[in-house]
Order: structure tokens, then sequence, then C-alpha cells
């Protein structure tokens, strides 16, 4: 079963961590199920509900929240999508047969995965910070034009992604038998900002829902929110998350991506690793 761990907001980066369990993964191949025991890491971006039992504002337990889920009906769930999350497809593509629950832990991520490599989780997938200057919310409170982004703190995304592929080095030192990858998500979702016409967008800049400025990105979704007509058309969905068809984009690039966008192998690899 999928456990999921969130503890930042809305308004954290992406960061993602996906840990696979050696032992269950070997029998799910054995079995021909594909994905065993997983585990997700992260901010909102992938969250699946976490933030519905927490004391925050920063909530997606409301329409029009989840729309496009067809695993709920169309009913919300705490992702802060209209659909899927990042790990939900990820999760699909590789044979889990659910989609993730919430999981709330009082331990600390550091005594977590310490914990999970002692229980042999060997195989960790850490993503770099997005491009969050980039982000409605940014965009209209910096009042900017839709092709420009806030410069500092995707200065500091890059510094804070420059020293984690350092740390993922010396862990794969320092653990025996594990493989850390690093998934280099700000290049990844810079792209399909930038390029967002080639992908079948409309815009990258509004959100499809949400209130506020030019780009809707001041209140976040809720149920007295605009909604856009065609959430195919949005790469955001409120004014800090992507879309479930962004979503879908990104995670298959981490699947199948090659070196530039995951390194040193993607998901879809690094589920065979080892198992021959």
């Amino acid at each position: 079963m999928a456990m999921e761990y969130n503890s930042c907001t809305a308004a954290c980066g992406f960061v993602l961590l996906l840990v696979f369990n050696q032992s269950y993964l070997g029998n799910a191949a054995d079995q021909g199920q594909g994905l065993g025991a997983s585990f997700i890491f992260g901010d909102s971006l992938v969250d699946a509900g976490n933030n519905n039992y927490l004391p925050t504002l920063s909530k997606a337990n409301m329409v029009p929240n989840g729309i496009d889920l067809k695993a709920s009906g169309g009913k919300p769930t705490g992702r802060f999508t209209n659909g899927r999350t990042i790990g939900d497809i990820v999760g699909e593509e590789l044979g889990q047969p659910n989609y993730a629950l919430p999981y709330l832990s009082p331990n600390a991520t550091g005594k977590a995965l310490l914990r999970l490599y002692q229980l042999d989780a060997r195989k960790f997938v850490i993503g770099s910070v997005g491009p969050i200057g980039c982000i409605p919310y940014q965009k209209t409170i910096n009042q900017l034009n839709p092709d420009q982004c806030v410069e500092l703190p995707n200065k500091l995304a890059l510094q804070y992604n420059g020293r984690l592929k350092g740390l993922l080095a010396e862990l794969n030192k320092n653990l025996p038998g594990s493989t850390f990858v690093y998934a280099n998500v700000y290049d990844l979702v810079m792209d399909v900002i930038t390029n967002y016409e080639k992908y079948g967008f409309t815009t990258a800049s509004v959100a499809c829902c949400g209130n506020g400025g030019q780009y809707a990105g001041i209140i976040p979704c809720g149920p007295q929110s605009s909604l856009c007509e065609d959430r195919l058309m949005h790469v955001f969905w409120d004014p800090y998350h992507p879309s479930d068809a962004a979503n879908l984009i990104i995670a298959k690039k981490l699947l199948d991506g090659d070196t530039k966008i995951i390194y040193p192998m993607n998901l879809r690899q690094l589920r065979d690793h080892g198992l021959g």
C-alpha cells in the first residue's frame, strides 16, 4: 500500500521524494504486479490530503478541487489540483494498484528516511525545487507580464538545487546498497511554462481556479472561485499548483526521461534496477 506524507504548505516549492521498498519491489515483480510499497514525501504539489487534518487555512477539501479525479467521482480529496498529483500518475504508470493515502507522522523527515532505510528501503527519488518565481501567485503580486518570473525565488531555488545534488552524492556513498536519483524538476517545469503552447496549453500564467489580479493568483481555489472553461488548456490549476494535464506531462518525463531530466536513471529504470 502506498503512503504519502506532507509537511509543507501550498506556498512551498516543489520537493518530491519517492522511496521504494526493495523487498516489496521484488515481490511485486515476481507476481507481475508492478510497483510494491512506496512512500511519498513532499509539499502540497503531491499532497493526497494530509492538510485536511492539519490546523491550516491551506486546504483543498472543497469543490471544485478534484473535479476531474475519477477515483473520487469528482469529489475533493484534499489534492491541490483538479485531478491527479504527480505522485498519483507515477504510481499508475509503475503499476501501483491504488493512489497514495494521507499519512501523518510525528517523525521528522530525516528520522523517517533513516527508519525507511533500516526497513530495507533502497531506492530514493528526490526532486529539485521548481521555478516558484513563475507561479500565478508570484506573477500576480509582483504585477509581471505573462512571460516574466520573479528572479529572487528562482535564484534561491537554483542555489538549493545545486547543494541538493552534492547531498545525494554523499548519501549514495555513505548508505550501502542505496540508490538516490535526482529529478531535475526545475528545468522540467520551466520547460512546460516557457513552451506551454508546444504542449497544447493556452496559458502558463493564469490559474484555472482562483480569484484576484490579472492571473487569478491571490485567493486559493474554493467554492466561490472563478473556474476556467477548459481545464486542459491551463498549466496551473490554482495560484500555486499545476493542473492534472500539466502533472501528466511532468510525471511521464520523470518516468521515461533522459539523464538531463532525471539522473542517473529514470523512474521506470529505477523500478527494475537490481531486480535481474
